[in-house]
């Protein structure tokens, strides 16, 4: 089959020799984030800082979340690989992705519970499979982390955020997600794929911090780094 229909990289289509690898020029063309970064948001800084310093932002208007972690930096290239991920079916390139998440959140154990960003359930059944389910249970996986996909859920639909600003996706997911099992005094990683603005994510710890959980760290794949690139 490999004859025939040979495996080509995640991005340009290059033939490679594992499904849903990357060839050599589009891995080295990835953005991987490393220090100094804001020791809440995990923001990469310009120039060098402490390592518990953080960012104006986490100052001034601190998450509900305790940190948050990413592997990667959400440019043009890392966009339209995560897209095909996605929206695309293209699940084969989870093994590809999970080491580079899994980088990312081992910055943040120890944790009790791994649990995704959910869906809601029409969204879900449109695009076949929860993107964030796949990564959490990889991640739980392959550091031995009990994956929770139902403590988490979706109260109400939301409309879809993209080219919303922070206040508008803030509003949108106001209350709309809701523990369904007991949380209580845990330590919870949350799995997404982009920190963007982080409003998504923000309600999801609200959640779970008022359901009684001791603390809530968040790991995606990538983030957003400027606010130009919110899309």
């Amino acid at each position: 089959m490999d004859f025939i229909l040979p495996p080509t990289c995640g991005l340009c289509r290059e033939v490679v020799a594992t499904p849903g690898a990357l060839c050599a020029a589009c891995w080295r063309g990835m953005s991987f984030l490393a220090r100094p970064w804001c020791n809440g948001c995990g923001m990469p800084f310009d120039l060098a800082a402490e390592p518990d310093a953080l960012c104006a932002l986490c100052l001034s208007d601190p998450p509900p979340y305790e940190k948050a972690r990413a592997a990667l930096a959400y440019d043009e290239r890392c966009r339209k690989l995560i897209g095909h991920f996605k929206y695309s079916d293209q699940t084969h390139l989870l093994p590809t992705l999970l080491p580079w998440l899994e980088r990312a959140a081992r910055e943040l154990l120890p944790v009790d519970v791994i649990i995704p960003v959910p869906l809601h359930r029409w969204r879900l059944l449109r695009r076949k499979y929860n993107q964030a389910a796949l990564l959490a249970l990889g991640l739980g996986k392959s550091l031995s982390i009990p994956v929770e996909l139902l403590m988490l859920q979706r109260a109400r639909a939301t409309r879809p955020q993209v080219g919303m600003k922070r206040e508008q996706r803030l509003k949108n997911v106001r209350d709309a997600f809701a523990v369904t099992r007991d949380v209580k005094g845990r330590t919870v990683l949350l799995v997404d794929d982009v920190l963007t603005t982080g409003a998504t994510l923000e309600a999801c710890s609200e959640a779970l911090l008022q359901a009684g959980a001791q603390a809530v760290r968040v790991v995606t794949l990538a983030r957003v780094n400027r606010p130009e690139q919110i899309a």
